[in-house]
């Protein structure tokens, strides 16, 4: 499979924090293609080895994705909910969802509110809160409901397609961090025709939109001498945010962390940002750098664990994050694999 046939498969697929198993289960078949060894280890992290010899590299992409989950149906039939991971109501609304049942079942539902024609002037100029929202899933009651099988603790994912745009873009739900998970899997496709000098731990971790916890017990487990965690950025060049606040674009190359969440995040390892800057020139490979102040990635609880590890991250800048529609530059993605690869070849020259 190429990369944006992975990237298809992934996004598509459905899994939100603690329900990763589709996804788990796409990365199990194609790295066990790959590696030594491949397990799942007690949190439902995936690891993969390739190598015996030389230090340990983790490289890191959460798989799971922001949602919903039901927690009432009220006597109508209607479902009530909470969110899992961070989402902003204003994307909710009028959205499409899957509701995934206890048995299997995949059931079709709206997100719905009160009708803005029946709305008093005050309400029509404030957001809707989440809280006032509902899904409609074609119930006539409480008890059809539950006769169609859904029940209290009910994952519920964004409906999404995957589509081509133009200008070598695509779209669809997920790409954070399904584009991570891609990654991993070309990059141990491309590995395994080189002679690596350094034991590569593949990891797709678990629950990272709700407190980065796969990727702390992970690195426990592996202690690896350096890490890299992959995952998507925000771009500021799009209508509705400034440059300043975000100065990444499409296109122009996988990004460099080197401070995130104003340092309370990952401030990344120098040894690690110069392997990357080194290896960008080297094989001149296009990256773009970003000092960020608002959220952080799974690298910081890698870094964080043990005695610390030596961490960065490389992401793939999209717009719309944490939207059913998110869009990335293909370009970005094919950069991304390549810089990962050449780091792969070069790290035992830096640890």
């Amino acid at each position: 499979m190429e990369v944006l046939e992975y990237l298809k498969e992934l996004s598509l697929a459905d899994g939100i924090s603690g329900r990763e198993d589709s996804i788990r289960s796409i990365m199990e078949r194609e790295l066990k293609k790959y590696c030594e060894e491949v397990f799942t280890d007690r949190l439902g992290n995936l690891i993969g080895r390739m190598g015996d010899k030389g230090l340990k590299l983790m490289l890191a992409a959460h798989m799971d994705e922001i949602g919903l989950m039901v927690k009432y149906i009220d006597e109508k039939g209607f479902l009530k909910f909470i969110k899992v991971g961070g989402i902003n109501d204003q994307m909710l609304l009028n959205q499409k969802v899957v509701v995934h049942t206890r048995n299997g079942k995949r059931i079709i539902g709206v997100l719905g509110s009160k009708p803005p024609h029946k709305m008093k002037e005050e309400e029509r100029n404030k957001m809707i809160k989440y809280e006032d929202m509902f899904i409609d899933i074609g119930a006539k009651d409480r008890e059809d409901a539950k006769k169609m099988g859904v029940d209290i603790g009910d994952w519920i994912t964004f409906k999404s397609e995957f589509d081509i745009l133009g200008n070598n873009r695509v779209t669809c739900k997920a790409f954070d961090n399904r584009i991570g998970c891609a990654i991993l899997l070309e990059v141990a496709k491309r590995l395994k025709e080189e002679d690596i000098k350094c034991q590569v731990y593949f990891v797709g971790t678990v629950q990272e939109e709700v407190g980065l916890k796969g990727a702390k017990t992970s690195a426990f487990r592996i202690n690896p001498d350096v890490a890299i965690a992959l995952d998507v950025t925000i771009c500021g060049d799009h209508p509705g945010i400034n440059i300043e606040e975000a100065p990444v674009e499409l296109g122009k190359g996988p990004v460099v962390c080197i401070v995130d969440g104003a340092g309370r995040g990952l401030i990344a390892h120098r040894d690690v940002l110069k392997m990357i800057e080194d290896v960008s020139k080297k094989y001149n490979i296009p990256v773009q750098y970003e000092v960020g102040d608002g959220g952080t990635t799974d690298g910081t609880a890698i870094y964080l664990t043990r005695e610390g590890i030596p961490t960065g991250v490389i992401s793939v800048p999209a717009r719309y994050i944490h939207t059913p529609v998110e869009v990335i530059d293909l370009s970005d993605l094919e950069n991304a694999v390549n810089l990962i690869v050449k780091c792969v070849g070069e790290v035992d020259k830096y640890f």
